[in-house]
């Protein structure tokens, strides 16, 4: 069995690109799919937040103006029932170490663009997972969290590696469109990783070493087993 840190995002708004603010949260399916598969597999699973703020569900990730189906909205949300303890008493991420863990898992929602994009405790904690070979793996609009991780000289800890992330097109097509703060994919290409998407809405895992990365919510299964699989293999 390993140990897994879930770093979740603890924002419940974003500001806009206009400076309004929107409501958001972690994507449900983001959340309840990848835990699932990871506790499936028999792996220890551990939430953290900032601050050790109890985190709040996307309310449009469970109906239908996420473009959620109303049978996978009701799964979902019963799992997330199922592991209401576990989030409503996170770890404060301050207080976290990466030695402690094998692997650290970051699902998404807009919310990652609010308190993980640019948070000092995260960026030591990647930086310290990514350094001493444990596992790294984001999903969707999680991977705006390794945007934390700077090196001493300030250049992007992950510059350089391979990874996908919700793409700029899916953002225009059902995200958030021009009234985004950024858009993920380009901003990871600005500071230099090697950014592969796959067609818009498709399940697409991208893995480059210890790294792995999902697209978007349809990528989570698949990405937690990925996961599963790179632990496996240790």
């Amino acid at each position: 069995m390993s140990k897994i840190l879930m770093v979740v995002s603890g924002a419940d708004s974003l500001e806009l690109a206009d400076g309004s603010s929107h409501p958001t949260g972690f994507w449900a399916e983001e959340v309840a799919a990848s835990h699932e598969v990871l506790r499936a597999a028999g792996h220890d699973v551990t939430i953290a937040t900032p601050g050790g703020v109890r985190p709040t569900a996307d309310p449009i990730s469970l109906d239908a103006r996420g473009g959620v189906e109303e049978a996978d909205a009701r799964r979902f949300a019963a799992y997330l029932e199922a592991i209401d303890g576990e989030l409503a008493a996170p770890l404060d991420l301050a207080k976290v170490s990466a030695d402690d863990y094998d692997a650290v898992y970051i699902p998404g929602g807009h919310a990652p663009m609010t308190d993980l994009a640019d948070n000092a405790d995260l960026g030591r904690l990647l930086n310290d997972a990514d350094r001493g070979g444990s596992l790294v793996a984001a999903l969707c609009h999680g991977l705006a969290a390794l945007l934390s991780a700077r090196r001493e000289d300030g250049s992007f800890t992950f510059a350089g590696r391979e990874v996908t992330s919700f793409s700029d097109e899916e953002e225009r097509q059902g995200g958030l469109g021009d009234r985004s703060p950024y858009f993920v994919e380009s901003r990871l290409r600005e500071l230099g990783a090697k950014v592969t998407t796959g067609p818009a809405w498709s399940s697409t895992v991208v893995e480059d070493g210890n790294l792995i990365s999902g697209q978007n919510p349809q990528s989570s299964a698949d990405t937690a087993r990925r996961v599963v699989g790179a632990l496996a293999a240790r």
